[in-house]
C-alpha cells in the first residue's frame, strides 16, 4: 500500500512539473514571436520592375472568355500555381478570401502552363469554375517566374504595384500591404523605419 501511494504521489508530481514546463515554453514562445518581425513576400529581381506597367496581353481562359491582363479601373493579382504543388492548393482557401473581401476593386487571376487536361482536373477538384484560369507560358516567361507558388499585384492603372513568392497567407496579404504603404515589400517598409529585416 506504501508503494502505490508513494507512486501515485511521483506521478503526480511528475505532472506539475510537466505542467510548468509547458507553461514556461508557451511563455517563450510568444516572447520569440514578438521579436520576430513578419515577413513579407520573398521579391524576385527577376521580370518587370515594381512600378513599371504590366505587359499588355490577352490571355486565353479555361473558365470562360479571354482575360486582359491589365484591366482600366480593376487591380488583379495574378497567382502562379501548379497542379502539383501542395502549397499552391493550400492557398486556395485564402484566395477565396481574397475574393469576398476585395472583390469589389480586386480580381484574382490563376496562371500556369503545360497541357490543359490536369489543370481541368484540378478545377473540378478544388471548384475553381468562379476564378479566371489562364495556362500561358509567355505569362510565367513575361514574369520570370521560377518558383512557385508565385503572385503579382497590378493596380487599375496598369501599373505592377507588388510581386513576389508566396508561400503562406500572411505573405499573400503582404503583397496587398506594402501596395497600401507605397513600397515593394513588407521588409522596405521595416527598413525604411529604422527596424531590422
Amino acid at each position: 500500500m506504501e508503494l502505490m501511494t508513494f507512486a501515485l504521489g511521483a506521478l503526480w508530481v511528475l505532472v506539475l512539473v510537466l505542467t510548468a514546463a509547458v507553461f514556461a515554453l508557451a511563455r517563450q514562445v510568444g516572447v520569440l514571436l514578438e521579436r520576430v518581425q513578419p515577413v513579407g513576400a520573398m521579391i524576385s529581381d527577376n521580370g518587370p520592375d515594381i512600378g513599371a506597367k504590366a505587359p499588355q496581353l490577352t490571355l486565353p481562359n479555361l473558365n470562360g472568355g479571354p482575360i486582359a491582363l491589365a484591366a482600366p479601373g480593376r487591380s488583379r493579382v495574378v497567382f502562379f500555381l501548379s497542379t502539383t504543388c501542395p502549397i499552391c492548393k493550400a492557398l486556395i482557401p485564402a484566395l477565396r478570401d481574397v475574393v469576398r473581401a476585395e472583390g469589389d476593386w480586386l480580381d484574382v487571376i490563376l496562371a500556369s502552363d503545360g497541357k490543359p487536361a490536369p489543370h481541368q482536373e484540378m478545377i473540378a477538384r478544388e471548384k475553381l469554375t468562379d476564378f479566371p484560369y489562364t495556362l500561358s507560358s509567355e505569362l510565367g516567361m513575361t514574369f520570370k517566374v521560377a518558383k512557385l507558388p508565385f503572385a503579382v499585384l497590378i493596380d487599375g492603372t496598369g501599373t505592377i504595384k507588388a510581386k513576389g513568392l508566396v508561400n503562406n497567407r500572411e505573405q499573400l496579404e503582404s503583397l496587398f500591404n506594402a501596395a497600401e504603404l507605397g513600397r515593394p515589400s513588407v521588409q522596405s517598409t521595416m527598413l525604411a523605419d529604422g527596424q531590422p529585416a
